[in-house]
Order: C-alpha cells, then structure tokens, then sequence
C-alpha cells in the first residue's frame, strides 16, 4: 500500500509540473464544448399509445370448432418485427419525409435516421404498446407516428388475413391431392373386385365361411339324398310283397297304360312333370322340349319291351283266357309314390352334384387365397389411409372456414388507439441540463489527461528514491534549493491563479447551466 502511494504521489508531482498545459487544453475544450451543446438541435418526441383487445366473446364459444390462433404471440412478434426496411420506406412515403431526397445515398441516410428514431415500447401491461418517434419538427414527428399507427393496426389485419388465405389454399390443394388419390384408389379396388368376384364376392363374406357353408350344404344334399334313396328302397320294397300284374296277349295302348313298371314308370312321371314345367316357359319346338319328349317316347318303348318280355316268362293260364289287371287301390298308390320318390331322388342327384362342383371350385380358387387376400389389404390400407386424411383436411377446411368467418365478424384483435399523437411543445432532446455539467467534467478530465500524457513523455525525478529506482546507480546525496520571499510569492501567485483558472471554467458551467434551467422553466 506504502508504494502505491509513493507512485500516486510521484504521478501527480509530474502532473503539477504540467499544470498549465492540462488547465489550457480545459479552457480550449471547455468552451468549445459549451458550445456545443448549446448549439444541439433541439429534437421532439411524438407519441401514441396503442392497445390490442385480444379477448373476443365467441373465443370460448367457438372452441373446439374453429381454428383458435395465438393473437397475443402473434401482437408480440409484430411489435418486434414493424421496424424493418420495407416498412420504414413504406413510413418515409406515407409521411412524405422523401420530398427533400435527391440521390440514394441521402435516401440510405434518411432510412438509417429514421430506423434509430422509431421506437416501440410495452407500456407496462400486455397488448399495451408506445409507438415514438424523434425528430427536430415537431409536425413531422406526429405525422410519423400517425403513419406509424396505421401501419400497426394495418399489418396485424392484413397479415391475419394472408397467413388465412394462404392456410385455406393449402388446404383446398391438399384436398384437392387426396380427391384424385381417393378417386385412383376406388378404381384399383372396384377393378380388383370384378377380377375376383368369384372369390372375395360381393357380399363382404369370408372365404372360407363360404367354403363351409358350401361344405355344409353338401354334407345336407347328401343327407337328404341318403333319405330319399331308403324311402324309394322301402317303396319298391313294399310293392313287390304285393299280388303279381296279369299281363294281357294282345296288349294295346289302352291295357299297357294300366300296366305298372315300376323302374320305368317313375321316370317317365318325372319327365312329365319337366316337361309340363318347359311348356310353361318354352315353346313346342324349344330344344329341351323337344329333347323332354324324345326320352318320353323311348322310356315308353322300353315299357312295352318290358312288358311283352315279363308276358313271356309269365306262366300261360289257358288260351283264350284274356288277362285281367290287377285294380288294387294299394299297389296303385305304391306305384304314384314310388314314381314321386324317383323324381326326389332324380332331383336330390342334381343338387348334391352342383354342391360338389362348387366345393371344388372353391376348393381350386383356395391356393390363389393368400395372394388375393394380401392385396385386397394393401388396397384396403391405402384407401383407408387416404381416406383419413381426406376427412381430416376436409374438417380442418371447415374450421379454417368458420375462423375467417368469426374474425370478419367480430374481429379476432380489437387495436384501440388509447392517447392519439399530438404536435409536442418542448424538445424531448437534448437534456441540455445534464450534458452542460457533464460538458464541463469533460473538460476538466481532458486537462488532467493533458498533464498526465505530458509528464509520462517528459518524466522527471522528485526524489532521490526514483532516480536509483531508474538508474541504478547509488545516489550519494541530494542538494536542496531554498527559496527567497520573491520566489516564493510567485509560486503563491501561480497556485492562486491555476485554482481560479478551474473555478472560472467550473463556475462557467455552472452559470450556463443555471440559465438554461432558467430558459426552461420561462
């Protein structure tokens, strides 16, 4: 600490040697910066207080059903962002500042004036805003801020309304994207499903729920057939226990028509009743017709076969003798039942045979399965995949929609102008009251840099502790030089005159400073 103070002490013996070159340079600066800030422009601050009314009545009713945006975030960010080049030459032509502006790098240098003096600042509670503006007429400066509110209010509308625009026809070209996917995908499956109707059918069954079902109509068909069969069975069993058929020597048409054949007769009943069923939907000569009759000719000329060849091995019963029929009201219903039963089982044959080729067809169709059922599933997932987003963006159209809507109504952001620009009737600037005395303090510490720069260029030695200290040399001793009164009173008279050369140049200050304390409250 001890040696700090000695090199203090040395510091400002070398700086009292220069005194009067640091109390020069004072007297040269402090004037000239007196004058200075007497001379500053005076500059005037207009202002306006602006506030954005974010909360709307249909916001909590409309909830869940339009779109909702961040009306405060989004204030916030056009707070911050307003001040930017193509808004500020926007400003400039609004509140026609370019009039006096004759070459671009003036143009450069009034948009670089005027970015520094806009200013907007919070006014100490949300969606509260201060929009300024500092310029040296005080008319230019409210016609700043006007333009400067319009453009606030204008920019938080109209970009509102752009970002929805521009939302809405993104959607309406997405949309648009998924129609044609959509419209594609119904293609592919409506071609997929004519290619295998017979397999995936148009009923949305399974397969193989198909595949038994037609397995359990067979095992039936052939149950039913099995009872038809041992129902005929037992027919021609009982018809056999009855009395024998004596059969004429001449027969005719008449006598053979009442004579049973059993095996025969009951064909020939069932392509009777065929054929009565074809007449009714064809004509005479209709092939099937046509064909129905052919078979009814031959089974009748089979019957008459049979019935002479059963005459011949039938034990004669006397010449002459004629034969009777046999008119037993039982077998005769034996013989309509069993023909009733042959058609049945004629009938049941058809239908176990159509149930059998079905089977093996489904049965062929069944190794293709897997292949075909992996790409109905791939169409499957892409349209329904698709046809999500379709229904989601559709969703989000309508919502996107209706917040156009609420906001063209009610307005999503009310921008209220609280306190209107005004011509302002004082200078906001400079503070002249602070800048004289700090002017002043200036002064004094330039003239105090002056002497210390001054004494550090020409260094001398005030004692014999700094010349051994910078010489290294052993200093034997040290002369004194003792004043006379005459030497002495000049020295007074130098301290006399310095300190009164810093009061002057304070006292000064002070004096401007006074006065224009007293300029502003006149």
């Amino acid at each position: 600490m001890e040696d700090i103070l000695r090199q203090l002490s040395v510091i400002l013996r070398g700086m009292w040697l220069y005194r009067w070159w640091g109390l020069a340079a004072a007297w040269i600066v402090g004037p000239i910066a007196a004058a200075t800030v007497y001379l500053l422009p005076d500059r005037y601050e207009s202002s306006a207080r602006v506030y954005v009314d974010t909360q709307s009545i249909l916001k909590p009713l409309m909830s869940g059903l339009a779109v909702q945006p961040n009306v405060d975030q989004q204030i916030n960010i056009l707070s911050r962002t307003l001040i930017s080049r193509p808004n500020v030459e926007k400003l400039i032509r609004m509140a026609d500042l370019d009039l006096s502006v004759k070459s671009k790098e003036d143009r450069e240098a009034l948009i670089a004036s005027v970015t520094k003096a806009l200013e907007i600042r919070v006014a100490g509670r949300d969606n509260l805003y201060t929009l300024a503006y500092t310029d040296t007429d005080a008319e230019r400066a409210k016609r700043v801020v006007q333009s400067l509110v319009s453009m606030f209010v204008e920019s938080g509308l109209g970009d509102k309304r752009k970002d929805s625009d521009t939302a809405r026809k993104f959607i309406e070209e997405q949309i648009k994207a998924y129609e044609q996917k959509l419209e594609e995908a119904e293609n592919r499956l409506k071609e997929y499903k004519l290619r295998n109707l017979s397999t995936v059918g148009t009923g949305g069954r399974d397969y193989f729920s198909k595949m038994n079902e037609t397995g359990e109509q067979l095992n039936q068909a052939k149950l039913a057939l099995r009872e038809a069969e041992n129902s005929r069975d037992a027919l021609k069993r009982q018809l056999t226990g009855e009395e024998p058929v004596l059969l004429p020597e001449n027969p005719s048409s008449a006598t053979l028509a009442t004579v049973s054949v059993p095996e025969l007769d009951g064909r020939i009943e069932a392509l009777k009743k065929s054929l009565d069923g074809l007449l009714q939907r064809f004509t005479d000569q209709h092939p099937d017709v046509v064909g129905t009759r052919k078979q009814i000719e031959n089974l009748e000329a089979q019957k008459v076969q049979e019935i002479q060849a059963r005459r011949k091995a039938a034990p004669s019963g006397g010449s002459g003798i004629a034969s009777s029929i046999n008119a037993n009201p039982v077998f005769q219903q034996l013989k309509m039942s069993l023909a009733e039963a042959e058609a049945n089982v004629a009938s049941l044959r058809a239908r176990v045979s159509e149930y059998e080729s079905r089977v093996q067809s489904l049965s062929a169709s069944s190794r293709m399965l897997p292949q075909i059922e992996a790409e109905f599933t791939q169409l499957n997932r892409d349209y329904d995949v698709n046809k999500r987003n379709y229904d989601a963006l559709v969703a989000r159209r309508e919502s996107a929609t209706m917040a156009v809507e609420m906001g063209a109504t009610s307005g999503v952001a009310d921008f209220r102008l609280i306190d209107p620009p005004t011509v302002p009737s004082k200078p906001a600037a400079p503070n002249r009251l602070l800048l004289m005395p700090a002017a002043g303090f200036a002064a004094l510490l330039l003239g105090a840099a002056v002497s210390f720069l001054i004494s550090q260029i020409r260094p001398t030695f005030s004692d014999t502790q700094v010349l051994r200290e910078v010489t290294g040399l052993a200093v034997l001793g040290a002369v004194s030089m003792l004043g006379d009164p005459d030497r002495l009173r000049n020295l007074r008279r130098g301290k006399i005159v310095f300190l009164g050369g810093i009061g002057a140049l304070v006292g000064l200050f002070s004096a401007m400073t006074v006065w224009l304390m007293l300029a502003r409250i006149a």
